[in-house]
Parts: C-alpha cells; structure tokens; sequence
C-alpha cells in the first residue's frame, strides 16, 4: 500500500492544504493519506489548542475523503505532548505499516527549513519525499550547497497562495474568509468564534473529543 504522510500545524487547514492532498493523490497514485497534526518545534506560537487543531483536521481529511475515502488524521505527534519531530513520525508509521510504501509530502515553506530538521538525512531511508514547490521558485535554490539534502527529492509544482497566517488575519480583522477553508473548516471557526481574540482560542474549552482513528 502507499502511505502518504502530511504533516502540519493545521491551525488552521485551509484550501491549500486541500488541494495539495487531492492533487498528491491522484498525480502520485496513494491508496491513503495519513493527516498527522504536529506539534512543530519551529512554530511554537499558535493560535489554537491541540483540541481544536485535531477537530479541524478531521474536517479536512472529510473534504479529502468526499471525492473518494482515503484520508484518516492521526493525533501521535499531539499526544506526546512535547515538540514532534518527522523522523520520529516515520520511524512510528514503519512499526506500525512495515510493508507499506511511505512518502512524506512536504510544502515549500518547511522543505526551507529542512537543514534544521532532526536527522534529515535518515529520512531518506525511511520514505520518498515530495516537495510542492511554487511554480517559479525551486526548493533548495536558497540553500548554501554545505546544507543540500543528502538524498533524492521529487519536485512538484505546486501554487498556492494561501497560508494559514493569511486565515487568522482575515478573521481576526473581520474579513471576509470563507474562499480560503473548506465551508466545514469555515463553519467551525465561525461557531467557536476562533482567532477573533488571541485569548478567544487558547482558552477555550468547548471542543469535540475523538477517539484515535
């Protein structure tokens, strides 16, 4: 079986993150997308809790799963309640699916951060890595050559011009955000009334438990 793996903050999932995961699937033919909600060390700010995260991952691996079930969210990295590492993940994922064939999707964004990963470089002995990359930048094209990956990445392009950050600022200012999430995403940020404060999020406590998938 091939496993894709997207990580992410998914604070919160937007139609980028959306279209990235139809687009993998069908141009690289997975049978499933793991949705891994991290707890990424390089984004130590946040804007929502871990519960509210996962609820909105879930929402995003239902609109993944409308034009075909293949997604499922898995909440690993969030319960060990301490910075997530994607070397970790893997090693977790290949316990777990010794015979599945794992690729890691990455955006382009955090493939630039790819030098400052733990163990970069073992990753390619665990997975394929696929890079979206915008259509007029190449990933790695910034990096000083001592830092280049140590291994074989495939490159795809990808535009999106949407970003979590541009969400939150769209909410918190009251504009209009609707064309940015998917309308489930929408309706839940609207009901919980999140990023309209920075207090409004962090301290709620009326959020929806799930159990593993």
């Amino acid at each position: 079986m091939h496993l894709a793996v997207f990580g992410a903050s998914f604070d919160p999932p937007h139609n980028g993150h959306l279209a990235l995961s139809l687009f993998a699937r069908e141009l690289l033919g997975l049978d499933r997308i793991l949705i891994s909600v991290s707890n990424n060390p390089f984004k130590q700010k946040r804007g929502l809790t871990d519960g509210h995260r996962r609820c909105l991952a879930e929402l995003l691996s239902l609109e993944i799963n409308r034009t075909g079930v293949c997604s499922e969210v898995s909440g690993w990295e969030l319960e060990k309640q301490q910075p997530s590492y994607t070397v970790d993940l893997l090693r977790h994922l290949h316990h777990l699916y010794p015979t599945d064939h794992l690729t890691l999707l990455v955006g382009e964004d955090s493939f630039r951060e790819f030098p400052l990963w733990k163990e970069p470089d073992v990753l390619f002995s665990l997975c394929d890595i696929v890079v979206f990359s915008r259509a007029s930048t190449r990933p790695g094209a910034s990096f000083p050559a001592t830092m280049q990956p140590k291994g074989s990445i495939k490159v795809i392009d990808f535009s999106s011009p949407i970003s979590s950050t541009l969400v939150r600022d769209c909410v918190a200012a009251g504009a209009p955000f609707s064309h940015l999430v998917p309308p489930s995403v929408y309706r839940y940020i609207i009901e919980h009334a999140l990023y309209r404060h920075p207090l409004d999020s962090a301290t709620s406590t009326q959020v929806p438990t799930h159990r593993e998938s």
